[in-house]
């Protein structure tokens, strides 16, 4: 019987448990998206407190793919130093580390990046933005931009790579009929809206080589009108296996005036908690690649079931992590209890104002 405390193995990466960190925006980096001393300390307590992977927040792979302020860049190579030093502090204190790589599209902020917001195609935009309908020049310059973006994280020592295809940022939002209205060989089907996203992996294969692990964070559904269905989702990741893809996380939902939905607060009850589990049962069934669940995930008491049925291989938790980066050795102790956070989203409020983001409750 699989269990939480299992000794497993991703590609060639090794794990001490199934608790993985989702990928969680910081808000630590400088303005222009280096590390500094703050993110690397808030990288290291995860590592110490037990997190058997980290998942740094999501990455932009272009200036112009940026979506908050003091986020994590990965776009050029003077940024290495500080992302190899970041990545030598996790390793030092016991930790593994993966880089997601993401562009935010049309949810990238123009007051930070001074430039025209990339669409996908020409839909109303919910913050009427202006908006540049991306050609196919763009689109490959963008799998270029993320091929970059990897080979960079491999040269700073990060553990694997993380593809960011949910939430409404960029790739997720060539999956969705909401968003992706082309005409082209990138519109239409699920077919052609995922060939992007083998483009990517294609090239990010090619310039990092076999060795190291690529995931996909992915949308089971959008939840909105005419958005990524759950059979269009299932039909992505068998695309997404095929191609060499060795795990997939599952998240769902779309930023909406600035928060993501369904992003629930208030999870005080264990029927309140994971809200993709039922669509994660129908993945489980139909994929063959560890499948990581994110979403609302409070209480050891679940984690344990969803790992010992066999209905996911990992366990992917956001926010409680900022309330309580020790919180798996808190478990491991026997101290068993619900994580602390209150998932009433404040912290997120912090990180908007420059003050990193960080759980406001005593």
């Amino acid at each position: 019987m699989k269990t939480l405390f299992d000794q497993t193995t991703i590609k060639q990466l090794d794990f001490p448990n199934r608790f993985i960190r989702s990928a969680t925006w910081e808000g630590l980096a400088s303005t222009d998206g280096a590390v500094t001393p703050a993110l690397i300390e808030a990288m290291v307590q995860l590592a110490k407190g037990g997190v058997g992977l980290i998942i740094t927040g999501h990455s932009f792979v272009r200036t112009d793919g940026q979506a908050g302020p003091n986020q994590l860049g990965v776009y050029s190579d003077r940024l290495i130093p500080g992302l190899k030093e970041m990545t030598e502090a996790v390793h030092a204190a016991g930790g593994r580390i993966i880089m997601q790589l993401a562009h935010a599209g049309r949810f990238a902020s123009e007051q930070l990046t001074r430039q025209k917001v990339l669409a996908v195609s020409h839909v109303k935009d919910t913050d009427n933005t202006s908006v540049r309908e991306m050609t196919i020049e763009d689109i490959l310059e963008l799998v270029e931009a993320y091929s970059k973006a990897a080979e960079r994280a491999i040269a700073a020592g990060f553990d694997g790579i993380q593809i960011h295809s949910a939430h409404g940022y960029l790739l997720s939002q060539f999956l969705s009929p909401s968003f992706n209205q082309r005409h082209d060989e990138y519109g239409g089907d699920i077919y052609n809206r995922s060939k992007i996203h083998l483009d990517i992996i294609q090239a990010i294969r090619r310039t990092v080589g076999h060795d190291h692990p690529i995931l996909v964070k992915l949308n089971c559904q959008d939840f909105i009108e005419n958005g990524l269905s759950l059979d269009d989702s299932l039909q992505v990741a068998h695309r997404l296996v095929n191609a060499g893809v060795d795990a997939i996380e599952l998240s769902g939902g779309v930023i909406k005036t600035g928060r993501l939905e369904p992003s629930r607060t208030g999870i005080n009850s264990l029927e309140r908690e994971a809200y993709f589990r039922n669509e994660a049962r129908v993945f489980k069934r139909e994929i063959h690649v560890p499948l990581i669940l994110v979403g609302g995930i409070r209480s050891y008491e679940l984690a344990k079931v969803l790992v010992e049925t066999e209905e996911v291989d990992y366990i992917s938790m956001s926010r409680p992590f900022i309330k309580e980066p020790g919180l798996i050795n808190r478990w491991v102790s026997g101290d068993q209890g619900k994580a602390s956070c209150k998932s009433d989203n404040a912290c997120l409020e912090s990180g908007r104002k420059g003050t990193g983001v960080r759980c406001l409750v005593k």
